[in-house]
């Protein structure tokens, strides 16, 4: 399969006609070997319209809303940003390119040491990674022009809205445990502001100030 081919069809067929126009990440997606993020065996799909599953019960997310979330933290390159749900890797990778430095959590160690192989593989050095309850946040890295959420919560979690800098943006999932609301969130000096982005469904977001395991 030519792989090459297949991540600019992804850009031109799925991202470009639903409306992404961030010119920056569409660099960013039509650059970082998606392939390389699933095991062997689904490589010929990794380009496709859908979420495919890593491993542990949780997903890489279709490229669409990689991208959409992407382009939602509104990045101009010098910002320091937090990933809660590390996943693959493949977020990180494409933030890593648009972003100063980025701090990313994984609960499951077993996709957060597969993750950081193949990021340090593809050479960004730009991504630190840790083991832990993301909804915690990461403090001493903070404040953050921007965090993401690869994961559901059944409400916004307060400790990242407290991590989040004067102007920061918050991209999160939120709703129930098969289908949510993807959100923006702004912090203002005095409050937030949300917006929906859209309709989604992701894997729940496990911990704290998340979902219990084996909550319904």
């Amino acid at each position: 399969m030519n792989f090459e081919s297949a991540r600019q069809r992804m850009v031109e067929e799925q991202l470009i006609p639903r409306g992404i126009s961030d010119l920056r990440v569409l660099t960013a997606m039509r650059k970082v070997p998606r392939h390389l993020f699933v095991e062997e065996a689904l490589q010929d799909r990794a380009y496709g319209d859908y979420a495919l599953p890593i491993g542990e019960g949780q997903t890489i997310s279709q490229p669409y809303m990689v991208a959409l979330m992407t382009e939602a933290l509104e990045l101009k390159g010098d910002e320091i940003i937090l990933e809660i749900g590390t996943g693959s890797g493949y977020q990180a990778a494409i933030l890593a390119e648009l972003t100063r430095e980025v701090y990313s959590i994984e609960r499951i160690a077993p996709l957060a040491v597969r993750a950081k192989r193949i990021i340090e593989g593809l050479g960004y050095k730009n991504v630190e990674i840790k083991i832990f309850d993301g909804t915690l946040g990461w403090e001493g890295k903070g404040p953050f022009d921007g965090i993401t959420v690869t994961a559901s919560a059944p409400d916004i979690p307060k400790s990242l809205i407290d991590q989040l800098r004067i102007g920061g943006r918050l991209v999160i999932p939120v709703g129930g445990r098969y289908y949510q609301t993807l959100m923006k969130i702004v912090k203002k000096k005095d409050g937030i502001t949300k917006m929906a982005i859209t309709e989604c469904v992701f894997v729940p977001l496990i911990g704290a100030y998340g979902w219990k395991d084996g909550e319904r």
